[in-house]
């Protein structure tokens, strides 16, 4: 005889000659050499040295035990005194009641979503990596899900969590948000032929999704439109008329694009010729001719201008002549602006000093 003792809070299982017998509980006990005694720890679990189908057709052992069936596309998630403990993958799990308080959750997999029976926070976590693919749109983004490449539905802003299945998921996701695009150094040749080169830039904003979704590539497509809008509606001009209508050429540009944009599903809010660039010997041949015209300006307001003085001196002479008393008014002002420029006077004889003073400043009157 053997001697075997279980203790509390542990359960054993007797096989004899590799066959399941029965199990016992705790307590002491006498054994044949033949039998083995395996020893189960009621806080762990339960994992069988035989099958476990053979093992459950022991009604006291099945009722001993806590038993999940985890199904073909199925995960089951493990719960151990109401916490989270582990991802179940499918087949058949047990664990020891009385010790712990076992659950398990299970759902299927075989929808790409996500049950509403799930913890959204539970399959954030490491463990569900596995299994979950999860795509984010951001607060500026709109989203569009398509299921083995036929569309399903918009997604808003926020984070979408989905089961790991044979489903082929895609997020096609577009910014909202205005966007801008310079068109740097657009080589373009005038009416007059002149080579110039422009940058020019355009605002525009998607707000038609779907219309974006099927355009492949909207954003070069956009950047073609206005590309060709451009050189069509400048090339028509001179060098001058391009440089006088640059503001209007805008307008007639964005214009010309609105109804194409709007097929890519994107509104154009905005466009303009930011430089005009010319070459170097047309550049220099432009400063010449504003230098000229310039000058060209100065003289016209310098012969307006002495004009206007010699005018004003005639008008003032004919007034002068026309009184005495003015004429003698303007000869005192030019003695007193000769006199601030003269230290000393010396006067000799007799008679009036101010008619003296008269015949030295100012010559005789003409009679």
């Amino acid at each position: 005889m053997m001697f075997a003792k279980v203790p509390a809070y542990y359960k054993a299982l007797i096989f004899k000659n590799g066959r399941f017998i029965k199990m016992i509980d705790e307590g002491t006990y006498w054994f044949l050499p033949a039998d083995e005694v395996v020893l189960y720890d009621m806080s762990k679990p339960f994992v069988a040295i035989d099958s476990l189908n053979v093992l459950l057709a022991d009604e006291a052992l099945a009722e001993a035990l806590y038993i999940a069936d985890i199904k073909t596309n199925e995960l089951g998630f493990l719960y151990e005194n109401g916490l989270f403990k582990q991802v179940l993958q499918p087949g058949r799990y047990a664990w020891w009641k009385g010790v712990l308080n076992y659950n398990v959750v299970t759902t299927s997999t075989l929808n790409f979503e996500i049950g509403e029976d799930i913890d959204r926070s539970l399959v954030a976590r490491l463990e569900l990596t596995g299994y979950v693919r999860y795509y984010a749109v951001e607060s500026y983004e709109k989203g569009l899900l398509y299921v083995d490449g036929v569309y399903n539905k918009e997604l808003p802003s926020g984070i979408y969590y989905f089961w790991k299945n044979a489903a082929v998921l895609t997020v096609y996701k577009v910014d909202t948000r205005q966007q801008q695009v310079e068109m740097s150094g657009q080589e373009i040749l005038t009416k007059d032929k002149a080579n110039i080169r422009i940058n020019f830039a355009f605002q525009y904003v998607v707000n038609d999704i779907f219309a974006a979704a099927k355009s492949k590539e909207y954003e070069k497509q956009l950047y073609m439109l206005m590309q060709l809008a451009l050189r069509s509606n400048t090339a028509i001009y001179t060098l001058d008329e391009l440089l006088d209508k640059k503001e209007s050429i805008s307008a007639v540009v964005m214009e010309t694009v609105a109804a194409n944009a709007l097929q890519l599903g994107v509104t154009v809010n905005g466009c303009g010729i930011r430089d005009i660039i010319l070459p170097g010997d047309v550049k220099d041949i432009m400063n010449q001719v504003l230098i000229a015209e310039k000058k060209a300006q100065a003289n016209v307001i310098m012969r307006r201008e002495e004009t206007s003085s010699t005018r004003s001196l005639l008008n003032t002479a004919k007034l002068m002549e026309e009184n005495e008393m003015l004429y003698k008014l303007k000869e005192m002002e030019y003695v007193e602006k000769i006199a601030d420029k003269i230290s000393n006077i010396s006067v000799s004889g007799s008679g009036d000093i101010v008619g003296q003073l008269k015949q030295i400043f100012i010559p005789a009157k003409n009679k």
